[in-house]
């Protein structure tokens, strides 16, 4: 099997063809060790630890398409990782006198790590991208349909009425809630530059007189901040990775799981733009994109773990603890640029469907006002006499296929209070502050 071929998502619909998959692949995460490396030597070029034509000739040779990515994935076997063979192949392409100058005074997983979050900084602006399209066209339907009323569902059963507007709202709020998330991690990322063991002693022995000033010149260089302190053992920025990415992924899936829900034959309260078809049954239309948000949350939250498991590394550079995180960062990363572009897409061609949300109202035969009605009742025949009178109607309901509010009219007590039972029973005008929240939502930017 080729790199290309590990790569090509065949088995992952939910990120295949995806911006994320690119700027996640192997020679994105080639094209991210060599700018490391070239950073590395021109930041210390900057302040005189090396000649600027040795910066310019490493830069130079930094091109991924000089370098055999299936044989350096095969010699990374040797050292454990492929920054190993790769400085010796950009050593070899720089070749004398500025050869020397390549990765002088680094260990590998300063390369890694600042890798790591060169491909991540890069991953998460195309998430961001897909985020705001996604919330875009949320607000929209929120705004469409801030006055369009549905079954409200708690524990799978109708509840009370509630609006379409506010549930996209909802959602809405989540995306919005994962892009701040997002947003910030992704202005945190830090280069790494430590030396073997997080001291920078080699760069003193190179000629710094003050190596605490290399670090900063190196983030500078490739756009990253500059660390507080060595992490190599302090996996912060990993952890904060796993945590903003997981997060994505769920919120995400809070709106295909609702997707998924309201687009039921039998329900059919909203429907993707354009469903997916199926090998066997030409009627279907599927919610593919919901489907494969679904998935990509399910899935999240494992490869979070791995990283945050990854925090007990002993040591100043620890045996397997960073190693364990290159995988999984991918793999989270590609989920949640899948399931970002899958979002925005679902957002984007959802439709809803109000006539059937209204027939849904009625499905209990007005019982799903009864909130309603025992609060205007109370006062006036006493809380437990009303509750008491629904209890006993909505069984009747049930039992003789009639409608709450026909009930209510007949009942003697009710006669002379002159309650406007048409207006108490009609769910549509039981949605309480929903418009309300919902213009509030909006006002998020």
């Amino acid at each position: 099997m080729t790199s290309a071929d590990s790569g090509a998502g065949l088995l992952a619909p939910g990120w295949a063809g995806s911006p994320a998959a690119d700027a996640t692949s192997d020679t994105a995460f080639l094209r991210a060790l060599l700018d490391a490396e070239a950073a590395l030597t021109r930041a210390q070029a900057a302040l005189g630890l090396a000649p600027a034509e040795a910066a310019a000739a490493v830069s130079g040779a930094a091109d991924p398409g000089r370098f055999d990515l299936g044989a350096l994935a095969g010699r990374a076997r040797g050292g454990g990782n492929p920054v190993i063979p790769l400085v010796a192949e950009l050593t070899r392409a720089v070749g004398e006198p500025y050869g020397p100058y390549v990765h002088r005074g680094a260990t590998s997983q300063d390369i890694m790590d600042t890798a790591m979050m060169l491909v991540a900084g890069r991953t998460l602006t195309l998430v961001l991208g897909d985020l705001d399209r996604c919330a875009r066209a949320l607000a929209r339907l929120a705004a469409e349909h801030r006055d369009t009323a549905l079954p409200g569902r708690t524990l799978t059963q109708h509840a009370v009425p509630t609006t379409f507007g506010l549930k996209a709202a909802g959602w809405r709020a989540l995306v919005l809630d994962a892009r701040d998330r997002v947003t910030a991690v992704r202005a945190s990322l830090p280069a790494q530059l430590a030396g073997a063991a997080g001291t920078l002693a080699a760069f003193t022995a190179y000629g710094a007189d003050d190596a605490t000033e290399l670090p900063g010149a190196y983030a500078r260089e490739l756009g990253l901040r500059a660390p507080a302190l060595p992490w190599h053992t302090l996996r912060t920025p990993v952890a904060d990775l796993a945590g903003c990415l997981a997060f994505t992924a769920g919120a995400l899936g809070k709106l295909a799981a609702d997707v998924l829900t309201l687009s039921r034959t039998e329900i059919a309260e909203v429907s993707e733009g354009s469903g997916g078809g199926s090998s066997a049954m030409p009627h279907k239309a599927n919610p593919v994109r919901a489907t494969l948000i679904a998935a990509a949350a399910r899935r999240a939250p494992q490869l979070a773990a791995t990283l945050y498991g990854s925090m007990a590394a002993e040591d100043e550079r620890p045996a397997g603890a960073w190693h364990a995180e290159w995988e999984p960062l991918r793999d989270l990363l590609r989920l949640a640029g899948g399931a970002a572009r899958d979002a925005a897409e679902l957002a984007e061609g959802l439709k809803a469907h109000p006539d059937a949300m209204r027939e849904h109202l009625g499905l209990t035969h007005g019982l799903i006002v009864s909130e309603r009605l025992s609060a205007e009742l109370a006062p006036v025949l006493g809380r437990a006499r009303a509750k008491e009178l629904l209890t006993r109607l909505a069984r009747r309901t049930y039992e003789e296929g009639r409608t709450l509010g026909e009930l209510l009219a007949a009942e003697p007590e009710l006669k002379d209070l002159g309650l406007d039972l048409a207006a108490a029973t009609d769910p549509t005008r039981y949605t309480g502050a929903a418009a309300a929240l919902t213009d509030r939502a909006l006002e998020r930017r």
